[in-house]
């Protein structure tokens, strides 16, 4: 509410009385009248309509009772709150219709929620990790992710986990040689994390309680989707349970000896891929590899196989029966 301010100085709310306004209006309405001399000391009496014109001299002013002068002040007030109220309830029954939505109709709607840039990604990821009750089920492909990233995962996984959560965990064969995954799989082992490897495995995936999934929605990871839709959910899980079965568990040490041919079962991944018809970069990241390992294990496949181009080693790989050896 706005303050008055005079030329004598006179500050206070436009509702409010002053001391010297409180005690003219006292003796105002005591005597039945106040000369205009005094009440200039007190301009908010004239304000709030606490005196009037006297009618039979000028030089004199007359109180207004108080009920009335409180009835005349509350009027207004009264009358806004009346169209605010009529104001409310026009609003409310224009969302009335709305109303009626069933819960399985307003949660078909957030089934899917985009998640832009990091920051979104990990807040969502980390309020619905904080509700897990009961499993995680994770897919982490590539080599092995950065220890900085490992290092938050750990402090997103560990409450849980001290919780009597249960995790699954997919890698990437490659990551059995990652310092940072290493390390990352022994701090967990102690609570019973289960951890199994592939050679190609799906994209990232995060699995809470089987009721919300998180999967990546592009490929720098800057757009992930939140999926609480009941059959998408149901499906990914499914899609884990295939993965996961034909896994290797992080316990069996695997062989990358070279075979009695001299090719190692990295590069038999790698002689499959190539005669499918995938260029360098869609083998890398199919296997979790960086590019540059890729092209060393196609070179030692080109250097064993006797191969001088890209064209005569796929017909080289076909023809060796390497991959038949692999099967």
């Amino acid at each position: 509410m706005a303050s008055n301010q005079h030329e004598t100085g006179h500050r206070h709310s436009a509702a409010e009385l002053c001391e010297a306004g409180k005690n003219l209006y006292a003796t105002a309405l005591r005597t039945g009248r106040l000369s205009r001399a005094e009440a200039v000391e007190a301009p908010c009496l004239l304000d709030l309509v606490l005196l009037r014109p006297d009618p039979d001299d000028p030089q004199w002013l007359r109180p207004v009772p108080p009920s009335l002068a409180l009835n005349q002040l509350m009027h207004p007030i009264e009358r806004e709150i009346q169209e605010r109220r009529q104001l409310a309830m026009s609003i409310a029954g224009t969302f009335e219709p709305f109303m009626n939505l069933t819960a399985q109709d307003l949660s078909a709607r957030h089934a899917i929620t985009v998640l832009e840039g990091l920051v979104h990604i990990n807040t969502a990821l980390d309020r619905a990790t904080v509700e897990c009750a009961e499993e995680l089920l994770t897919v982490q492909p590539g080599s092995g992710r950065r220890p900085d990233t490992l290092e938050h995962a750990l402090r997103r996984a560990e409450p849980l986990l001290q919780n009597g959560v249960k995790m699954r965990t997919l890698y990437q064969h490659t990551a059995r040689h990652h310092p940072s995954t290493l390390a990352y799989v022994e701090r967990v082992n102690p609570y019973g994390v289960e951890v199994r490897t592939l050679e190609e495995i799906i994209d990232r995936l995060i699995i809470i309680d089987r009721k919300v999934a998180f999967v990546p929605a592009r490929s720098d990871r800057q757009v992930a989707l939140e999926l609480r839709h009941e059959g998408l959910v149901r499906y990914l899980v499914g899609v884990f349970e295939q993965f996961w079965l034909h896994a290797t568990p992080w316990e069996e040490q695997r062989s990358y000896a070279p075979g009695m041919d001299g090719i190692t079962s990295v590069q038999r991944s790698i002689a499959k891929l190539l005669v499918e018809g995938h260029v360098d970069d869609s083998i890398a990241r199919r296997l979790g590899m960086n590019v540059r390992t890729c092209r060393a294990h196609i070179a030692k496949l080109n250097a064993t196989l006797g191969s001088g181009s890209r064209a005569q080693l796929g017909y080289l790989i076909a023809q060796s029966g390497i991959l038949d050896d692999a099967g």
